[in-house]
């Protein structure tokens, strides 16, 4: 049986180079990076010139990043420090939100009594900018905190940072965004983009579980959600993994370096699946984008999220009988993949009649051929 991994979008295999990179510190560089002795040191070495080279990938300064233990901490530090730390009273966000930033916004919501407004939608789930700015200029008691992820997990549509950053630079509003899916796999300037918080996890950009980024400009400052030492500025508490560190920098470094020839690669093999399906079933539709003999809008590179033209007996099994083919793919966000309710994004953009029908997230890596798509097409006409 072939060994197909279509998910991406969940998690990316780790590069070969990232695990020797890791495995040298692991063995070499054991010691503690808060230690004063030679050990501890040579650990700290690691550890800023990790945080340096992080910093000039994305255009930030050093300074201005922080290592948590994954995407979900990073945006759950954010949004309770604006809330508790910045005076923030309002929080302007979307329902397609990763639940990491949905949850925690309802969660302030319930706890601070913060005023919650969801930005209305496009069509193909893309933000509504001109809604945007209404609500914006709306009067309101305190600070407004917009947070709006750059990259759709599950369909794809991506926000125009510069745009958003722009509207809440106008109407003094704070900016962060979920960058989980993009940061690694397209060019992100912070020097350049009026954003004030974005977060960041290794393992969407081949490199280790179990770690991430929070960049906050300069001159703010969050309180800690753990207390203890004094690692990360005391900021944040607790003993770094440096070698999850080391990984996650290496990995980025290697992403951008080869970041022209793997998104030009994934790009084809996106334009041949998408062929392929509408070859194999012309009534297939593409959540998140409008086909009316060519794609009007085009959703992230590396993401396909396509309702098929089955009955809807066979959306409850379809990721089942994949499997057992060998083939990993997704309904949606693997953080809810135990859950037998319909993606909440789906939710926001199909009718209730769609919601019902088989859809499946296809998200691809360098590592994907045109063969592997073929097997898919071939397996799914055998449903």
């Amino acid at each position: 049986m072939e060994k197909v991994y279509l998910d991406n979008a969940s998690t990316t295999r780790i590069r070969p180079e990232v695990i020797t990179h890791m495995t040298e510190v692991m063995s070499q560089e054991f010691g503690n990076a808060s230690s004063t002795h030679s050990f501890g040191r040579s650990a700290k070495v690691i550890l800023e010139t990790s945080r340096k080279t992080i910093a000039s990938l994305i255009g930030a300064k050093s300074s201005e990043i922080l290592f948590t233990s994954c995407g979900t901490e990073s945006n759950n530090w954010v949004l309770r420090s604006a809330v508790k730390d910045f005076g923030v009273k309002r929080i302007i966000t979307s329902k397609i939100e990763h639940h990491a930033v949905l949850y925690t916004v309802l969660a302030l919501q319930s706890e601070y009594g913060i005023s919650v407004e969801f930005v209305p939608l496009e069509i193909n789930g893309a933000i509504n900018y001109h809604e945007l700015e209404n609500i914006l200029s709306e009067e309101t008691q305190g600070k407004t905190l917009v947070s709006l992820m750059h990259v759709n997990n599950e369909i794809g549509t991506i926000l125009d940072l510069e745009k958003v950053g722009t509207l809440c630079q106008n109407y003094n509003a704070l900016f962060h965004s979920d960058t989980v899916q993009s940061v690694g796999k397209m060019e992100i300037n912070l020097a350049e983009l009026p954003v004030d918080f974005i977060t960041a996890s290794a393992h969407k950009f081949h490199g280790p579980k179990g770690v991430g980024i929070l960049f906050v400009k300069k001159n703010h400052v969050l309180q800690p959600l753990l207390f203890g030492g004094e690692q990360e500025k005391g900021w944040r508490a607790g003993t770094e993994a440096v070698h999850q560190v080391a990984g996650m920098a290496k990995a980025l470094e290697v992403s951008y370096q080869k970041l022209a020839e793997e998104r030009n690669h994934i790009q084809n093999l996106k334009n041949y699946l998408r062929e392929q399906l509408l070859e194999a079933f012309p009534e297939v539709v593409f959540n998140g984008e409008q086909f009316n003999g060519s794609f009007t809008n085009e959703t992230f590179y590396n993401l396909v999220n396509v309702m098929l033209p089955f009955s809807t007996d066979k959306t409850s099994m379809i990721l089942f009988a994949l499997d057992m083919k060998g083939i990993a793919v997704s309904r949606g966000s693997a953080c809810q993949s135990g859950s037998v309710r319909p993606s909440h994004v789906l939710a926001e953009i199909l009718n209730l009649e769609d919601i019902q029908k088989p859809s499946l997230r296809i998200s691809l890596s360098h590592y994907n051929t045109k063969e592997e798509i073929d097997y898919l097409i071939e397996m799914l006409k055998a449903v």
